[in-house]
């Protein structure tokens, strides 16, 4: 019975949201709102409903003035000007004038079928009197001020009232009704009414109203839960997707289809976000790969030279420098190998530096020029194979000069490397493109397959280690190439063909500003 109970009290208490959650902080938001707007209509209608009951009163209370023939009101003024102070003991002890006429009872006052109420008469000699009083209280009618009477003569057939604090503290509704006979104006009769009983309406009016909103609230509260839980379904799913995600699990993803627009954004922007931390990770893991093969390449790059040095070195230890032909051969193949560790070593330099902070100073110019003032090197570093320039005249565009003789002699000496000496045929053409100019180095030699294509790039990658291996290459000419044509905010691309030769294209912009 116990375990029971206790099941009983943990199930309600799961149901109860808790105060920081989102369920408990939409539904306490969404009850004050509603406590507010209750508290609002509330007043309002208190106000106006107050204005209604007045309203009616003052409607009920005119009615039964005009109901008098104007004719009463015109003699029973004339016959009591001058007798109020006779009037008001008369008033104060309760009688009707109906029963006991006063003063010289020539007379009889209008039975008027208001409880709680004082009836006077305003005429236009400015005469003021009392004609009954079944008030409670016992306290007199209050004369208004004389514009307050002339205004309700003046004004058309309309609701003529005001409410005033008397000095015993009760609240007073003073209704004012213009009396005419034969369309001549006699005076203005006031009915002087206790506001209590009406304000008692108002109350139990408000009350209720007040109950029923509670009442309200609560059923709300009541109903809302269930519907708040099971609008707050797709979040909670996106919760527990969310936590079977970790970094060995970026492929998950949550569904952006859950008829919620709000949840459906969320969604997509959290499997956008799972997107690009699943690139950068992908990206890292290749970053670090690519940093390994690199150390690697680099080591194995700097090994070789220094282990043909060293090996001539033990050479000459052993006996062979006493030997001319033998020295000579060793001191060449040293100097040979360090010429080759030091351009491997300032590729390297390079490169970081690229990487880092590169040092390159952009300036229109025209690229023609450049190229022919290079032919002479360029034909020189050829030998026997043919070098072919086509190239159009006052083509300017965004460069650096140092770093762009760099890009063409790299370029140009990878052709000459993969072109045989003799037969062997490279064209230089420059030619406008859109926005731009494209500088083209074409071969006629080996050709480069099409798996190697897409690393041709990447560092210390060589598609024929062999062949690269007898020019001195190490594959970093074309990774430093792509680098300086991207630091001159241009592209580099190729195509090749087996045994028909490669083609290089570089684009660069015309402007600086691109």
């Amino acid at each position: 019975m116990i375990s029971k109970m206790k099941a009983l009290i943990k199930k309600i208490t799961r149901t109860i949201p808790k105060t920081n959650s989102l369920r408990f902080q939409l539904l306490s938001r969404s009850l004050l709102l509603m406590a507010g707007l209750l508290g609002i209509i509330g007043f309002f209608q208190y106000i106006f409903m107050q204005e209604f009951i007045y309203q009616n009163k003052v409607i009920s209370v005119q009615n039964q003035v005009l109901a008098i023939h104007p004719d009463v009101w015109e003699r029973l003024a004339g016959d009591y000007v001058n007798e109020l102070p006779e009037i008001i003991p008369d008033i104060k002890a309760g009688e009707e004038f109906g029963d006991k006429p006063p003063g010289n009872g020539r007379n009889k006052a209008p039975f008027f079928f208001l409880q709680d109420s004082t009836i006077a008469f305003y005429d236009l000699k400015g005469n003021f009197s009392v004609f009954s009083d079944s008030s409670a209280d016992g306290v007199l009618p209050t004369k208004l001020d004389e514009k307050d009477y002339e205004n309700a003569t003046r004004s058309k057939p309309n609701l003529n009232y005001k409410v005033i604090d008397q000095a015993s503290g009760h609240e007073k509704l003073i209704v004012l009704q213009p009396i005419r006979s034969r369309d001549q104006l006699v005076g203005v009769v006031q009915v002087s009414i206790n506001t209590k009983p009406l304000r008692d309406i108002l109350t139990r009016q408000l009350l209720t109203f007040l109950l029923i909103s509670f009442l309200a609230l609560i059923g709300g509260m009541l109903a809302f839960i269930p519907v708040l839980r099971k609008t707050l379904v797709p979040l909670s799913k996106m919760v527990d997707t969310v936590e079977q995600i970790d970094a060995g699990n970026l492929a998950e993803r949550l569904p952006v289809d859950q008829g919620q627009v709000e949840i459906d954004r969320l969604a997509d922007s959290f499997n956008g976000m799972l997107e690009r931390l699943e690139t950068s990770f992908d990206a890292e893991k290749e970053a670090k790969e690519q940093m390994r093969r690199f150390v690697a390449d680099a080591s194995h790059e700097l090994r070789t030279p220094l282990t043909s040095i060293h090996g001539f070195l033990e050479v000459l230890l052993r006996g062979a420098m006493n030997q001319p032909d033998k020295l000579h051969r060793s001191l060449t193949s040293m100097y040979t190998e360090s010429e080759r560790m030091k351009k491997l070593v300032q590729d390297l330099l390079l490169l970081a530096k690229l990487d880092r902070s590169p040092n390159i100073q952009l300036a229109e110019g025209e690229l023609d020029e450049i190229i022919k003032g290079m032919a002479p090197q360029l034909r020189l570093l050829a030998g026997n194979r043919k070098v072919t320039l086509k190239l159009a005249s006052h083509l300017k565009c965004c460069f650096d000069e140092d770093k762009m003789k760099q890009v063409i002699l790299n370029l140009f000496h990878n052709a000459v490397q993969h072109t045989d000496p003799e037969k062997g045929d490279i064209q230089i053409a420059l030619e406008k493109v859109s926005a731009g100019v494209e500088l083209t180095v074409r071969d006629n030699g080996s050709g480069i397959p099409a798996e190697h294509l897409p690393k041709l790039f990447d560092r210390f990658y060589r598609s024929d280690s062999s062949r690269t291996r007898k020019y001195g290459g190490a594959g970093l000419g074309l990774a430093i190439t792509k680098s300086l044509v991207e630091h001159h905010c241009g592209t580099i691309g190729v195509e090749s063909l087996a045994e028909e030769g490669t083609v290089f294209y570089v684009w660069l912009p015309q402007s600086c500003e691109e």
